[in-house]
Order: C-alpha cells, then structure tokens, then sequence
C-alpha cells in the first residue's frame, strides 16, 4: 500500500529564498521535516551558513548558496548548481523580501528600484528558473510566494513601496497560476500579518512608548489577538506545497489572524 500522507514531500526539492530569516528558517525545518531535500538561498552569508548548519542537525538533506535574487544570470546559475546538488528543484517558496518605513514624498528612486527588484522582480526571476526546468522535465511543482497583508489594505507608516510590491506578488501568483496550471505547476500565495520574528522585533522593541503602542496597535487590527509566529506561516506553507492542495492554485490565502476581514469601524464582540 502507498504512502497516503497527503503532506508527505519525501523525494521533492524544496527551494527557499530569505532562508537564513525568521519565517524562511521555519518554512525550511517544517517542509524538511515532511522529507524534502532544501536548498536554502540568501544574501547573507553568515546568516545562512548558520540556518544550513541547524536544519543539517535535524536530518535534512541541506545545500545552501549566497545569491542575489534580482540578478538574471546568478539566478539561472543558482538552479543549474541547485539542480547538479539535489535534483530539480520542485516546490520553489519565494520569501526573499526587504522594506522601508519612508514617506513616499521623501522616498528615493533608487531604494524604490530596490525594493521593487527584491520582493517582486526576484520572485518572478525565481519563478522563472523553476518553472523552466520543470516543464523541460515534464514533472508538476508548487510555487508558494509569500505576499503580505500590505498587499490588498494600505498600512501607512511609509510602507507605501513595500505594499505596491506585495500588491504586484499578488497578481504575480494569479497570472502565473493560469499560465502555468495546464503544465501541473500550481502557484499560491500566503498574505501573513504581522509575523513575530528577530527583525520584527528590533521594530516593536524600541527604547520608549514608541514600540509598545505600536506594537499594541498591530494586535488590536488582529481579531484573534495575537501576532503570527513564523511556525504559523510556514505551516501554511507546507499545505499549499504538499498533495494537500492538490486542487489549489491562484489562491492568496490570509494567515492574519482575521485582519483581512476586520472592516476599520468594526469591533470585537
């Protein structure tokens, strides 16, 4: 009798970008628990090598490589040696993301170019290389791209160009899902709030009022009154990249804790 664990990925590759992060590291230890091989992808070196070196520890199958994902040639080398070490890379979670709080009247062109390139021009180029080697195999894979609540309600505090980057991921997901869904490549996206990571926490931690009311105000737009934990994201991950979802693609699927619903006015009972 055959293996029936839907979330099974024994045999598959699994392609995480932004890896050596909070959310990237917990995708990773969640889809290696589950049997796939990583191959694990940041520009941060030191970083990386440390989030290869713990998942190593679990019994994962690990391969790791420094690269910036918005440079077109490094990203088609990156899959040629990621294929040569693992096999073809078949489920690809494109996390790799940056951001800024800046008014967008005192907003740079250059820091916009950046953030456009990193969260949403490196998914595509991401995309890309994967899909390209896994139609040229002719075997089905799962894109998961990670969006972002900024992604369809606007957040203020100058993350004007990180959400117009989100809101580009999430229609991103949906063209590539019905370009590619007659090649057995299925393409999703998660819209996270508020996740609690280290980084995060250098925002919310801050010496005086600043933080705490900040921090105070994210919780109270979350009717289940909690940040998300990056275990909670990659959970979502593992669904949408396993057999699970099998019948799943062009969805953008909220891990919010109910923000997406709760209308401005609105309150809690």
């Amino acid at each position: 009798m055959g293996n029936t664990d839907a979330f099974d990925l024994s045999g598959r590759v699994a392609l995480i970008t932004g890896a050596a992060g909070g959310i990237g590291r917990a995708v990773a230890r969640a889809l290696g628990a589950r049997g796939a091989a990583l191959a694990l992808v940041d520009v941060r070196g030191p970083e990386l090598a440390d989030a290869a070196a713990e998942l190593s520890e679990t019994g994962a199958k690990v391969w790791s490589d420094v690269v910036d994902i918005t440079d077109e040639a490094a990203v088609e080398g990156l899959l040629d040696r990621a294929t040569d070490a693992l096999g073809t890379v078949n489920v690809l979670v494109n996390n790799a993301a940056i951001g800024t709080h800046t008014a967008p009247e005192e907003l740079e062109l250059a820091v916009w170019q950046r953030i456009i390139e990193v969260d949403l021009t490196g998914g595509f180029l991401m995309a890309r290389a994967v899909a390209r080697r896994l139609i040229a195999a002719g075997g089905p894979g799962a894109v998961v791209n990670l969006s972002s609540i900024a992604g369809s309600t606007a957040l203020g505090r100058g993350n004007f160009a990180y959400s117009v980057a989100k809101g580009g991921v999430n229609q991103l997901t949906r063209e590539l899902a019905i370009e590619w869904a007659s090649l057995g490549i299925r393409v999703n996206a998660i819209q996270p709030c508020q996740v609690n990571t280290p980084l995060f926490r250098t925002l919310v931690d801050t010496p005086g009022p600043d933080g705490p009311q900040l921090l105070a105000r994210m919780v109270r737009g979350i009717p289940l009154g909690r940040l998300a934990e990056p275990e909670d994201i990659a959970n979502a991950v593992l669904f949408l990249a396993s057999d699970a979802a099998s019948m799943i693609t062009g969805a953008i699927l909220p891990v919010d804790g109910g923000n997406l619903s709760l209308n401005a006015g609105g309150t809690l009972r």
